[in-house]
C-alpha cells in the first residue's frame, strides 16, 4: 500500500530531522552540550563512594576528541536518513523490489543512531562511566527514548514492502 511506503519515509525523514536538530544543537551551542561530555567523562558526579571512578577521563583534550565524535557521528546518522528518505521517495511507485532495495542508506542511517545513542550514551555513558548515578549529567532516560524510537524505525522499515495495488 502507498500509505505504509509513505509512513515508512515520513519516519526515516523524523529521525533524519531529530539527529539534524541533536547535531545542529551540539555545533551551535558546543559548550553548554561539552560540559555534559566533560562531566561524564570526569565522574565528578557520580554517587561519592562508587568505586568505578578510577575510569574517569581528565584530559580535556579528549573530552573534546569524543564530544566532536558524538557530533560527527549524530551529523552522519542525519545525513544518512536523509538521503534514505529522500532515495525512498523517489521509488515511492516502484515496483517492490526496487523500494524494498531502496531501504539500504535509510537502514544504514537508523543502524548508526541506534548505536549512538545506545552504544554511546547507554553503554558507554551509562554503564562505563557511571551516568546513571548523576543526578545532574544523567542522560540515560534520555538515549533510551531516543534509540527506543529509532530502533521501532528501523524495525518498521525493514518489513518487507509488497507490490502497490494498480
Amino acid at each position: 500500500m502507498l500509505i505504509v511506503r509513505t509512513s515508512k519515509i515520513a519516519m526515516v525523514a523524523a529521525v533524519a530531522f531529530f539527529a539534524s536538530l541533536v547535531a545542529f544543537g551540539n555545533i551551535t551551542d558546543y559548550a553548554t552540550n561539552f560540559a555534559f561530555v566533560q562531566h561524564v567523562f570526569l565522574m565528578d558526579t557520580i554517587f561519592p563512594d562508587a568505586t568505578i571512578k578510577y575510569r574517569a577521563i581528565t584530559d580535556p583534550t579528549l573530552h573534546n576528541a569524543a564530544y566532536i565524535l558524538i557530533i560527527a557521528a549524530e551529523a552522519l546518522t542525519a545525513v544518512l536518513c536523509w538521503i534514505g528518505a529522500l532515495m525512498l521517495l523517489r521509488r515511492l511507485r516502484c515496483d517492490a523490489v526496487s523500494f524494498n532495495r531502496g531501504k539500504g542508506i535509510a537502514i544504514a542511517g537508523l543502524t548508526l543512531g541506534f548505536l549512538v545513542w545506545q552504544v554511546g550514551f547507554m553503554s558507554v555513558g551509562g554503564e562505563w562511566f557511571g551516568m546513571w548515578m548523576s543526578k545532574q549529567w544523567n542522560g540515560v532516560p534520555d538515549a533510551f527514548r531516543f534509540f527506543i524510537t529509532i530502533l521501532a524505525v528501523l524495525i518498521y522499515l525493514v518489513q518487507r514492502d509488497e507490490e502497490l495495488a494498480r
